[in-house]
């Protein structure tokens, strides 16, 4: 579990020290208070990345240069520091060069309002899904999607600039070498995600929707078979048009799409169910849930959707809960509650 979390300069924090629970921990505020960011803070520090943004800058407090986190997960100290000059990782007091061994210390499930767009949102926000899922739960699983993305990156400059296909292909090899990886891991992964998303479904709506939740892979055929047919495609597009950057997810609730026919209130619902199957799925693989992070998902839901969601969480689970009230809560006794308030947390709700 995470013990403490130190924040220097991060978001619209000068300093902040956070104790969570060791089971559940409400943070209460008003809005525009940080109460997100202290939770994005707590991602940041475990799994070097933001749910929220893919720019570290966003993430420095305006009017410094940068930003430290500090924090310890069971008896492990960690440490990321962003400056001008880049990153450091700090693991027990030893500097990482590579991130391997720090990120393989802990995981994480992130839940938000943004999470509908999971549903109605494009196939971007699906495959950033399977990724942040993958690389917690697939070994060689981070590397292959960078090597993907970099292949990717060189190969569509050239396209764009009209090169000799010959400079073109060669970046085929290590495209389809990633990219054979990543299909086969997102296959795979769906595969695992489709009964825990569906029985999480059921519980959140009391029984009354069946989800379908199914692979759609970005090429029809074998990559490599795809990438060449695909040429007069891309000279006309000057793009590649075809492998996993163009996978997808396909949702359909009571055996209708769900982007088109799913209530708001069942998009929620199946939003949720499958961030509990990502959370079941990392604590099936590793032996125990990750940490839960929810930020500010209750006022949208109405009160029996609250109750299922609470009780299909992983029971042993680590669970740091942000709001702007503590109506919905009826076992408020039975979780560290802190207030936000002018950047600074107190023990107790609201008065």
């Amino acid at each position: 579990m995470i013990r403490e979390v130190r924040l220097h300069h991060f978001r619209c924090f000068e300093n902040l020290d956070f104790f969570p629970d060791e089971h559940r921990t409400c943070i209460v505020g008003q809005n525009a208070q940080g109460k997100t960011s202290i939770l994005e803070a707590v991602c940041v520090l475990l799994r070097l990345q933001s749910p929220r943004t893919t720019t570290t800058s966003d993430l420095i407090q305006s009017g410094s240069e940068s930003f430290a986190l500090e924090g310890r997960f069971g008896d492990t100290r960690l440490q990321y520091r962003q400056t001008p000059e880049g990153r450091s990782i700090t693991l027990d007091s030893k500097i990482q060069q590579k991130s391997e061994d720090y990120l393989s210390t802990a995981r994480i499930t992130w839940f938000s309002n943004s999470d509908l767009d999971l549903v109605k949102g494009s196939g971007s926000v699906r495959r950033r899904y399977l990724d942040f899922l993958g690389m917690q739960s697939v070994p060689g699983y981070r590397k292959a999607l960078r090597d993907y993305e970099r292949a990717l990156r060189s190969r569509n400059a050239l396209l764009k600039e009209g090169r000799p296909r010959r400079e073109i292909a060669a970046f085929d090899l290590p495209l389809l070498d990633s990219g054979e990886v990543l299909l086969a891991a997102r296959s795979k992964l769906v595969e695992a995600l489709a009964p825990l998303a569906a029985s999480a479904c059921l519980e959140i709506s009391s029984a009354a929707d069946i989800l379908a939740v199914r692979h759609r892979p970005g090429c029809s055929v074998p990559f490599s078979e795809a990438l060449a047919t695909s040429r007069p495609e891309e000279d006309r597009l000057r793009q590649t048009v075809c492998g996993p950057h163009r996978d997808d997810l396909e949702l359909e609730l009571n055996t209708l799409k769900a982007s088109s026919f799913a209530s708001e209130g069942q998009q929620r619902t199946i939003a949720l169910a499958l961030k509990i199957a990502q959370a079941r799925h990392i604590e099936a693989i590793h032996g125990h849930p990750p940490v839960l992070l929810l930020d500010d998902i209750f006022g949208e839901l109405d009160t029996a959707r609250r109750n299922n969601l609470l009780a299909a969480l992983p029971k042993d689970a680590q669970t740091l809960i942000t709001t702007t009230f503590l109506d919905w809560a009826g076992d408020a006794a039975s979780m560290a509650v802190l207030t936000l308030e002018g950047r600074r947390l107190k023990a107790g709700g609201p008065k």
